[in-house]
């Protein structure tokens, strides 16, 4: 393994640079990154220097906005929350969606992101 060094004044500092890819994670993605940089320091810092956080972020994102989809789709189901519902009264169907995908987001805030 072949290291170079540059000098800055009387200390030879070794030349190294972290390939950068693209990273594109959402909002859930960012929630876990803020909570295990304030509460995880250490888990933090160790999967950002090992170049594994930003897959892990990822990965959050995609498992929560999956998991999101799915227990509104199972609440709306048993609430009998249809699209005859939204035909016959549009504002009623948004408000019980909504209630649904605050009650999914909470769920997945505090079994995924927030854990």
């Amino acid at each position: 393994m072949n290291i170079c060094y540059h000098r800055s004044g009387d200390y030879l500092f070794p030349n190294l640079t972290i390939e950068e890819k693209p990273v594109s994670y959402g909002k859930y993605g960012m929630l876990r990154k803020s909570y295990l940089k304030v509460n995880k320091k250490n888990w933090y810092t160790s999967m950002l220097l090992t170049g594994r956080l930003d897959d892990h972020l990822m990965e959050i994102d995609q498992i929560a906005n999956e998991r999101i989809a799915e227990i509104a789709a199972h609440m709306a189901k048993a609430e009998n929350v249809t699209e005859q519902l939204k035909a016959s009264d549009p504002m009623t169907w948004v408000a019980k969606m909504n209630n649904i995908w605050s009650c999914a987001e909470e769920i997945i805030l505090n079994d995924l992101v927030y854990m």
